[in-house]
């Protein structure tokens, strides 16, 4: 009993704050000359019970307790890492898919084209951030499986359905057929996007351009226009095949080149090998045509994302064969086209070596003749013409890679082509195990024409005035002769493309078909539409040489099929009679009754009527001229540049290249530089040796030694600092000058 009270009495002493109640309760209570508050005193003290002011612990489990950062920060962060170490292995990636910040966002985007509307992250409900926690912390414990059909750690916000109620029938529906992409792992493969995608941009070749962030289709013209003239032989290569699946095993070991994280490398492997449930077609029953004799209206859901419109649905048909395949392997989704480019990098970098070691400059040769090789050639502002030289040429080439297609350009004898193509066809069996031979890779001569990209690379002979100032300041012109590489769109291809949409029939004579999927529009609508479709192909086509004629051609193919749509719709028998009352562009309104049109100015000005714009580029003056703006050999996109400067100005090092710079021109004095040298000191913590340094490399070129006259003549006064305000400012600034 004697040794609980002892104890008892050591744990509650043990704290200060009750050992000031037990001083206060032994000398006002136990008093022995007030015997009779003895007995209450003690009492008082032995069921004394302190308060503890502990301070609350964040719940692990509460999702808004791990939001300590805005996830596009945490991107920005990641980008600027990999782009400053681009060579380094990169080993610890699970601390980035711990951020509950990535998974936000990975929602919202995922979110978005689900809904086709975007969620602010204050909108989103507090039950699914708890499922979006839920799935990333199955993610790291490894208890997460792709393509599930019945448990879901977070569901679609359009999917309402009750998995626990299905009948047997559904749910064998569900495991067997075909199904679109659950919206968890869609989830998934988002933020393995955004860890994976920073880290292999940085490391990816130049010469790669497609499934990549800031290059397109455009870029590969504008390069093969900036580069690739001179080029007398073309080996164009189709390696798409690559992009229908690789091994396994070649893919894991292409990642682990450069990311040694365990957990990353076995989900995206986990998500290859998963196997993909797809329906046979032998299971599929063919449907019975039901006739209607109208078509109804469909009316879309509250929460249903409209549909691509008609004019961008026909722009996707004329998707170039390059750009058509998109690769899809097991439940990557997203995550395939960036998986493809890693593994035909190392392509890309094999083609890099072989261009260094095929390059042999001639003296004799006009352009590359340096030893270099990566000298301006020939005039930049016109880098496509290229003056005739002799037979001795530069052995040169070049390279670039769209998807799982190749384009190399070689300047020399065919004997090289052929010896490189044979070289090529032994690396892609090597590596890939993809069987080529001399047909998959053509070698073409320039005058026969290129064909890439729906766009024809040939050349021609020009006979320039070519003007350039000689001795004494005298202006010479004089005929030359040479050849100019010319990028001009198909229009064989462009045919292709409208017979496919079935717009037109016919090769020699084109003759343009209606549209009859615009029937049931009005013809504003109707123009609209095409208008919109106009526009985007002469985008398509900016580059083109023969712009004003392909996009000229385009407008007549459109025009006729909605002439001839029109003339069946109001009764008019022929297109001339719709032109005749609907003007050239169909601006007109068309009337069923008799072809005529009302005053269409006074309904539209009372508001009777709907305005009609009429087809844009009917003519071939109104046409854009083709875009001939120069594109630099080393260039990148303006994400990367962005990049490289927050970079490049975070430097050290180009911080002092800048002071230097201006100190050696002259443009501040020696005791403003020593000034704003005291002034960085104070706001960037500089060390105190290199400032000293700095001072008396000032002091050797003459500079003032008084510490005062120093201080009065710096720029303090002028903005670099306000001593005055502060005396110990001035204090700390004289001390550090006299360092």
């Amino acid at each position: 009993m004697h040794r609980w009270i002892s104890l008892l009495t050591a744990r509650i002493l043990g704290n200060s704050k009750v050992n000031i109640c037990a001083y206060s309760v032994f000398h006002s209570q136990c008093n022995p000359f007030r015997s009779r508050n003895n007995g209450l005193g003690v009492f008082r003290f032995l069921s004394f019970s302190p308060m503890y002011h502990r301070t609350p612990q964040a719940d692990p489990n509460d999702p808004s307790n791990l939001l300590k950062e805005d996830g596009a920060s945490v991107c920005s962060q990641m980008w600027i890492e990999n782009f400053r170490e681009p060579d380094r292995i990169v080993t610890n990636l699970s601390s980035y898919l711990r951020r509950f910040e990535l998974w936000v966002l990975a929602y919202k985007k995922v979110y978005a084209d689900e809904t086709g509307s975007y969620m602010p992250k204050s909108a989103i409900q507090r039950s699914a951030m708890e499922d979006l926690l839920a799935l990333r912390n199955a993610v790291l414990d490894n208890r997460f499986k792709w393509g599930a059909r019945l448990d879901f750690f977070i569901k679609s916000p359009k999917d309402k359905t009750d998995y626990q109620a299905l009948s047997k029938r559904k749910i064998k529906a569900l495991l067997t057929t075909t199904q679109p992409t659950p919206f968890q792992d869609r989830i998934v493969q988002e933020v393995l996007l955004m860890i994976l995608e920073p880290i292999y941009e940085s490391r990816f070749s130049q010469k790669s351009f497609a499934f990549r962030p800031g290059r397109n289709a455009h870029t590969v013209l504008r390069v093969i226009r900036r580069s690739f003239a001179g080029y007398l032989w073309y080996i164009k290569g189709d390696l798409s095949t690559i992009l229908d699946g690789v091994k396994v095993g070649f893919i894991i070991g292409s990642l682990m080149r450069d990311v040694r994280d365990k957990r990353v490398i076995d989900l995206i492997m986990s998500a290859i090998v998963t196997p993909v449930i797809t329906t046979r077609i032998e299971d599929e029953k063919p449907k019975k045509k039901i006739k209607r004799k109208y078509q109804k209206k469909r009316v879309l859901a509250e929460d249903e994302p409209k549909p691509d419109p008609y004019w961008l649905e026909t722009f996707f048909g004329f998707a170039p064969e390059e750009a058509d395949k998109v690769p899809k392997w097991g439940h990557c989704g997203i995550l395939s086209p960036l998986l493809a480019n890693i593994c035909l990098d190392e392509l890309d970098r094999w083609m890099e070596t072989k261009i260094k070691e095929f390059y042999k400059p001639s003296k004799n040769d006009i352009i590359w003749n340096t030893p270099e090789g990566e000298q301006e050639h020939g005039n930049t502002s016109w880098p496509e013409f290229v003056p005739t030289s002799g037979p001795d040429k530069t052995r040169k080439m070049d390279y670039i890679r769209y998807g799982g297609h190749i384009l190399i350009g070689v300047r020399g004898p065919r004997a090289d082509a052929a010896t490189l193509r044979k070289q090529l066809i032994e690396f892609c069996d090597q590596k890939y195990t993809l069987k080529l031979d001399n047909e998959t890779l053509p070698i073409e001569h320039i005058t026969k024409g290129i064909m890439f990209l729906d766009h024809v690379l040939c050349r021609r002979v020009v006979y320039p005035t070519l003007r350039y100032t000689a001795t004494g300041g005298k202006i010479i012109s004089e005929k030359g002769v040479g050849t100019l590489l010319s990028v001009t769109a198909s229009l064989k291809q462009c045919i292709k493309q409208f017979r496919k949409l079935n717009f037109l029939k016919g090769d020699r004579d084109p003759d343009p078909q209606p549209c009859f999927r615009m029937f049931h529009a009005n013809q504003a609508h109707s123009n609209a539409q095409m208008n919109k479709f106009l526009s985007t192909m002469v985008e398509w086509y900016r580059f083109a040489d023969n712009r004003k004629k392909v996009v000229n051609f385009c407008s007549y193919i459109i025009r006729g099929s909605l002439a001839k749509l029109y003339a069946a719709k109001y009764k008019l028998r022929s297109r001339a009679k719709v032109y005749k009352i609907g003007s050239r562009n169909l601006s007109r309104p068309l009337k069923e009754r008799k072809g005529q049109s009302p005053e269409y100015h006074n309904l539209l000005r009372m508001g009777l009527v709907e305005s009609i714009d009429g087809l844009q580029y009917t003519r071939m003056s109104l046409v854009p001229e083709t875009d001939y703006s120069p594109f630099p050999s080393n260039w990148r996109p303006d994400h990367e540049k962005v990049l490289m400067e927050y970079i490049r100005l975070n430097n050290s090092k180009t911080l002092e290249e800048q002071r230097s710079c201006i100190h050696e021109q002259g443009l501040v004095s020696p005791q403003d530089y020593i000034a704003m040298l005291v002034w960085n000191y104070k706001k960037n913590s500089i060390p105190l040796d290199q400032l000293s340094l700095l001072k008396q490399e000032c002091i050797h070129n003459n500079s003032p030694k008084n510490e005062e006259k120093l201080l009065l003549s710096s720029g303090f006064k002028k903005g670099y600092g306000d001593s005055k305000e502060n005396d110990e400012d001035e204090k700390d600034v004289l001390h550090l000058a006299q360092l």
